[in-house]
C-alpha cells in the first residue's frame, strides 16, 4: 500500500516537544511560526536529515566511508518519507571560477554546442574558416560553370622573407613546371632566373625575389577546364596539393568564364585561414571552451579573467598630500627602507623639477605618469634623467622578496584588474574565434538570462548544424526558462556565484532541480522568497506548484504572506520561540489555520494584529546627507543619489535593480575608505560627499557570529567578559586568587582539559556517523571542578551560560552594565536564546539580531550609519514588529538606518524611500523616485509603489514632521 502521508512521531530535535503530525504528500506544504519556534528543526533537522540518512544507509559500507554521514535525528519514527533534497539559503561558492552558467550546468551544454555546431573564424581578418575533406573540396570546385578554367595551387611559402631558391629547386625535382610567385604565374625556371634580378622586362621582370622582402610561393599542381570527365584527375590534384601544403589549397578560378579575370578560393582540410595560416585550430572539442582547462583557459590569467596588479588608487589614497608623502607604501616601513624611499623621491623631484610640497593632484599629467610608471626613452632624452617608477619598484620588490610580511604588506596595495591578454574574457583567442549566431561563447554568457533566452529561442542554424544542436539547445532553453520563471532573468550567466545573495543562489538551485524533472521527491526549501520583490512572487509560486504537479512534495519554511496563502497545507509552529516553542499550534488548509485563535500567524494574516504606520515621518534634512555622484558600477547608469541622514531610509526596487551595488559596493565601501582608510575598492563612482556628517558606519548582516561551537551570543556581545569579571570579584574567587581568565572555556586554567572546554567529545565510528558524547569529566559544563565551585547567588559560571536571556536579565538586575546588553538582546526578540548557545545553531535572522543587540548595548554616540541588507530574512510578522521598534530606537538616538528591503511592512514605516529600477539587470540602475512612502505610491512607474499602496490608508497618512 502506498502511503499518502509523511507520518512523524515523537520529534524532539532541538526545542521540539515530542511533536507528532501527518503531512500530506505531493502537495505544497508551508511551515511558519516565530523565528526560533522550531520550523527549521522540524523541516531540515528532522525530515530532511532522516531522508538523507535512510538513503545513505542503503549504500554499501565501502561507499559510506567516503560520505559525511548524518546522525539519526531525535525522533521515534518517520513513515512514508520519500528521498529528500534540501535547497537551503546559503551563500554561493566563493570560488572565482564558479559562475551562474557553471552552477546551473548551462555552460557545459554551451561548450558542447560550440564544439559541435560552432563556426570558427580567423582572429586576424575575421573571415570564416572551415575544415573540408578532399572530397568536399572536389565537389565545391566541380560546381563551377562548365568551361571555367581552374588552376590548383599548393601554397608552400606564405609571407616569408628570403629568395626561397631551395623551395623552387625542390619543386623542379618533384616534377612541377609552373609556380605562382607573389601573384604572378610563371615557369619555375623563370622564377629561379629572377632571383636577384630586378627592372627587366617580361615575366622575369615582374618577379622580384629579394631576400629582404616577404614572398608567397605556390606550386601550380594542375590546370583544368571544368567538365564532368575531369573529376578523377581533379581529385588526385586536390589530394596532392593538400599533402604538399599541410592541408591548404588555393583554387585560382577564371570568373566569369572567358573574362580573363582570376579570383582565388582558399580551402583547408584543417581549421585554418587561407590568408593567415597562423590562425589555425585543432579539431573543435568542448575542452577548448573551458576556462577551467589548460586547453581553453587564457595562458596569462589561467582562466580567471583577472590578475592581481598594483592599483594606483590604493597606492595614492589621498591625492591632496604633497608628492613627498602621497605614496603610501613608501611610508611607515623600516628605518632603512624609509631613508631609501625618501632619497628616491628627492631625486625624482630634483630631476623632474617638482616642488616636494606640491599636492599629488596638482602634478602635470606627464610628470604623474613618469612618477608612477617610470621614464621612456623619449622622456630620458627630454629630461636627461631616468626614473624607474613607483609601480615598477613595488613590482620588483614583490617578485624578489622572500619575506611573507613584506608580501602581505604589499598585497594591500594590489587589486584585481582585467587580464590584458584576454580583456577579462578568460578564454584563449582560438576559443573566442568560434561563433554561433554571430556571438562567441563569452558573448553569450555575458548576456542576462532573459536576453540569452531570447537569443537561443530565435537562433537559426543551417540544416546539419540544427540537427546536431537540437538536443543541446532544448536543454539550454529549458534551464534558462526555469531561471527566468523564478525571477532571476536579470542575472548575467557569467556572474560569479560568490556575489549572489542567499535567496538568489537558492533560486538558482531550485531552477536546476526543476530542470532535472525528478518525481517522487520531497524538496525542503528555506525561505525561497528572500531577495524577491512582491512583483515576482507569483512566478516563484508557479514554479513550486509545478514541482508538486509532476509528483513531488514541496516543504517550504516561509514567512511570506503570498506563499502562505498559496499553500495546500500550512503548519504553524509555536507558540513562542526557543523553549517557549516547539509545538504545533495549527495545521491544515489555509482557511483552517486562519480560523485558529492560538496562532500568532493567523492573527497577522487576518489583520487582528498588524504593524501600524508611524504617527509621523521624521523630517529629513536636505543639507545633511551622504551623496553619491556618478554611480555607474554594474548596471547603475551614472546616477546621483542623496541619502538623507537622521532617519529611517529604505532602498527598494525589483530584484537586480542595483540596490546592493549602490548601498554595499559604493556607499558602504566608500565610507569605510573615507573613515577608516579601508583598502576595499568601492564600486565605480565619481564622488562621495557628506562623509563629514557620519562618524561611524556599521554593517549588520546575517553572516554567522562565529564559525566554531565555542562562539556564542554571550561572547559575541561582550556580556560574558563582564560576567567573568563579576565572578572573579566574588569572595571565594579572591581567596583562591582566580582572575577573570579562570572563567573562560577557551584557555587553560578553568576549563575542563578532558574536552578542552567543548563540553562534548567526538568519537570516530569509521563507516558509521561520528558520535558526539557528553564529556564524562565535566558532564558537559565545559569547566573543571574547582571553577564550578565558585558561585554567585548559588549559580556557577556554567549555570549562567545555560540561562536564557530573559532569566539572566532578572538574575543580573543589579548590574547596569550587564543588564544593558541583556536588555538589548531581549528587545530584539532573543529572550529565548541561551547565553552559551553555540553560534552554529543560530539562524541567519538570529545572528543578525545578536549583532543588533551588540550595537544597542553600547553607549549611544549618534551620527552613526547602520547598514542592513534585508534584515527581515527569517523573521515572522511579530519578529518584524520587534525589529522595527529596535531600528527606530537607533534612529531616535540621532543615528541613520539604511536598509535594503522588499518587505512592505518595513517599507511603509520608512521616513524616506529610494526606489531603483524600473526593472532588473539592464532595465534597472536608475532612480524611479525618492521621497516618503506617500510620494512613492503616487508614481505609476514604481512597482514598489503599486504594491505599497494597499498598505497605506488615508486615515494614517500624516504629513512629514
Amino acid at each position: 500500500m502506498v502511503l499518502k502521508h509523511i507520518r512523524i512521531q515523537g520529534a524532539r530535535e532541538h526545542n521540539l516537544k515530542n511533536v507528532t503530525l501527518e503531512i500530506p504528500r505531493d502537495q505544497l506544504i508551508v511551515f511558519t511560526g516565530l523565528s526560533g519556534s522550531g520550523k527549521s528543526s522540524l523541516a531540515f533537522d528532522t525530515i530532511y536529515a532522516e531522508g538523507q540518512r535512510k538513503y545513505m544507509e542503503s549504500l554499501s559500507s565501502y561507499a559510506r566511508q567516503f560520505l559525511d554521514l548524518i546522525q539519526k535525528p531525535d525522533c521515534d519514527e518517520i513513515e512514508g518519507l520519500p528521498p529528500t533534497i534540501a535547497i537551503e539559503q546559503r551563500q554561493g561558492s566563493s570560488n572565482p571560477r564558479s559562475t551562474v552558467a557553471t552552477t546551473t550546468e548551462i555552460y557545459d551544454y554551451l561548450r558542447v554546442l560550440f564544439a559541435r555546431a560552432g563556426t570558427p573564424h580567423c582572429w586576424v581578418c575575421g573571415q570564416e574558416i572551415a575544415s573540408q575533406s578532399a572530397t568536399q573540396i572536389v565537389e565545391a570546385v566541380m560546381k563551377l560553370a562548365e568551361g571555367t578554367k581552374v588552376m590548383i595551387l599548393s601554397p608552400l611559402v606564405r609571407g616569408q622573407k628570403g629568395t626561397h631558391k631551395e623551395v623552387l629547386e625542390a619543386m623542379t625535382r618533384q616534377g612541377f613546371v609552373r609556380c605562382r610567385v607573389d601573384g604572378v604565374v610563371c615557369e619555375i625556371k623563370d622564377a629561379l632566373l629572377a632571383i636577384g634580378k630586378t627592372g627587366k622586362t617580361g615575366i622575369v621582370g615582374k618577379i622580384n625575389l629579394d631576400k629582404n622582402l616577404k614572398h608567397t610561393v605556390e606550386a601550380v599542381v594542375d590546370r583544368l577546364i571544368i567538365k564532368e570527365e575531369i573529376r578523377t584527375r581533379l581529385a588526385d590534384s586536390v589530394e596532392l596539393a593538400l599533402k604538399l601544403a599541410d592541408g591548404l589549397l588555393v583554387a585560382m578560378v577564371e570568373e566569369p568564364a572567358g573574362s580573363g579575370k582570376w579570383i582565388d578560393r582558399a580551402y583547408s582540410s584543417k581549421y585554418a585561414c587561407a590568408d593567415h595560416p597562423e590562425a589555425s585550430l585543432e579539431e573543435l572539442s568542448p575542452r577548448l571552451f573551458s576556462f577551467n582547462s589548460p586547453y581553453g583557459a587564457c595562458p596569462s590569467c589561467l582562466g580567471l579573467g583577472t590578475i592581481q596588479e598594483f592599483d594606483e588608487e590604493l597606492i595614492v589614497p589621498d591625492r591632496s598630500l604633497p608628492v613627498s608623502e602621497a605614496i603610501e607604501p613608501f611610508r611607515r616601513n623600516g628605518r632603512r627602507m624609509n631613508i631609501w624611499y625618501n632619497r628616491m623621491m628627492r631625486i625624482f623631484c630634483s630631476d623632474f623639477d617638482v616642488d616636494e610640497g606640491t599636492p599629488f593632484s596638482e602634478l602635470p599629467e606627464k610628470t604623474r605618469k613618469i612618477l608612477m610608471y617610470g621614464t621612456t626613452s623619449k622622456d630620458e632624452a627630454s629630461y636627461r634623467a631616468e626614473f624607474e617608477g613607483v609601480l615598477p619598484v613595488l613590482q620588483r620588490r614583490w617578485e624578489n622578496t622572500d619575506s611573507e610580511f613584506v608580501k602581505a604588506r604589499l598585497h594591500q596595495y594590489m587589486s584585481e584588474q582585467p587580464c590584458e591578454k584576454c580583456q577579462g574574457k578568460r578564454l584563449r583567442t582560438e576559443a573566442l574565434a568560434v561563433k554561433i549566431g554571430g556571438k562567441n561563447i563569452q558573448e553569450t554568457t555575458s548576456l542576462t538570462i532573459e536576453r540569452a533566452l531570447e537569443f537561443f529561442s530565435s537562433l537559426k542554424l543551417e540544416t546539419e548544424q540544427a540537427q546536431i544542436a537540437a538536443p543541446v539547445l532544448k536543454e539550454v532553453r529549458s534551464r534558462l526558462g526555469f531561471m527566468s520563471d523564478v525571477g532571476l532573468g536579470y542575472l548575467s550567466l557569467d556572474r560569479q556565484t560568490g556575489t549572489l545573495s542567499g535567496g538568489e543562489f537558492q533560486r538558482i538551485r531550485l531552477a536546476t532541480q526543476v530542470g532535472s524533472g525528478l518525481v517522487g521527491v520531497a524538496y525542503v526549501l528555506d525561505e525561497p522568497t528572500i531577495g524577491l520583490h512582491q512583483r515576482d512572487n507569483d512566478r516563484l509560486i508557479k514554479t513550486l506548484r509545478h514541482l508538486t504537479d509532476i509528483g513531488n512534495t514541496v516543504i517550504v519554511v516561509e514567512h511570506d504572506e503570498d506563499t502562505i496563502r498559496a499553500a495546500d497545507w500550512v503548519i504553524d509552529v509555536g507558540p513562542g520561540a526557543g523553549s517557549h516553542g516547539g509545538k504545533i499550534i495549527a495545521e491544515g488548509s489555509v482557511q483552517k489555520v486562519l480560523a485558529s485563535t492560538e496562532s500568532i500567524t493567523a492573527k497577522y494574516l487576518t489583520g487582528e494584529c498588524q504593524i501600524v504606520l508611524p504617527k509621523y515621518r521624521r523630517a529629513m534634512k536636505a543639507d545633511e546627507c551622504v551623496e553619491v555622484i556618478g554611480a555607474k558600477e554594474n548596471n547603475l547608469k551614472k546616477i546621483n543619489v542623496k541619502v538623507p541622514l537622521g532617519g529611517f531610509v529604505c532602498v527598494t526596487g525589483v530584484s537586480g535593480s542595483g540596490k546592493s551595488t549602490l548601498v554595499n559596493e559604493i556607499i558602504l565601501k566608500g565610507l569605510r575608505r573615507k573613515l577608516y582608510g579601508s583598502k576595499e575598492r568601492p564600486g565605480e563612482h565619481t564622488k562621495l560627499l557628506g562623509t563629514q556628517y557620519v562618524d561611524k558606519v556599521i554593517e549588520i548582516d546575517q553572516s554567522p557570529i562565529g564559525r566554531t561551537p565555542r562562539s556564542n551570543p554571550a561572547t559575541y556581545t561582550g556580556v560574558f567578559d563582564l560576567i567573568r569579571t563579576l565572578y572573579s570579584k566574588t569572595r571565594e574567587a579572591k581567596i583562591r586568587g582566580y582572575k577573570s581568565g579562570r572563567f573562560s572555556f577557551n584557555v587553560k586554567g578553568g576549563r575542563c582539559e578532558s574536552c578542552q572546554g567543548q563540553g562534548t567529545k567526538r568519537i570516530e565510528m569509521h563507516f558509521l556517523p561520528d558520535v558526539f558524547v557528553t564529556c564524562e569529566a565535566c558532564k558537559g559544563t565545559r569547566f573543571n571542578r574547582e571553577t564550578l565551585e565558585i558561585k554567585y547567588r548559588g549559580k556557577s559560571i556554567a549555570d549562567v551560560l545555560s540561562m536564557r536571556v530573559e532569566e539572566a536579565l532578572a538574575f543580573f538586575d543589579s548590574f547596569n552594565n550587564i543588564k544593558q546588553i541583556l536588555q538589548a538582546m531581549n528587545d530584539v526578540g532573543l529572550s529565548y536564546v541561551e547565553l552559551g548557545q553555540s553560534s552554529t545553531t543560530l539562524s541567519g535572522g538570529e545572528a543578525q539580531r545578536v549583532k543588533l543587540a551588540s550595537e544597542l548595548g553600547k553607549p549611544a554616540t549618534g551620527h552613526t550609519l547602520y547598514v542592513l541588507d534585508e534584515p527581515t530574512t527569517g523573521l515572522h510578522f511579530a519578529d518584524i514588529h520587534n525589529l522595527l521598534n529596535v531600528l527606530n530606537r537607533l534612529v531616535d538616538q540621532g543615528n541613520t538606518v539604511l536598509v535594503i528591503e522588499h518587505n512592505l511592512d518595513v517599507i511603509k514605516c520608512a521616513d524616506w524611500i529610494i526606489d531603483l529600477g524600473p526593472e532588473g539587470g539592464e532595465g534597472g540602475g536608475t532612480i524611479v523616485d525618492q521621497g516618503t512612502p506617500e510620494k512613492i505610491v503616487e508614481n505609476p512607474q514604481s512597482f514598489t509603489g503599486q504594491y505599497l499602496k494597499h498598505k497605506l490608508t488615508p486615515l494614517t497618512i500624516v504629513a512629514a514632521g
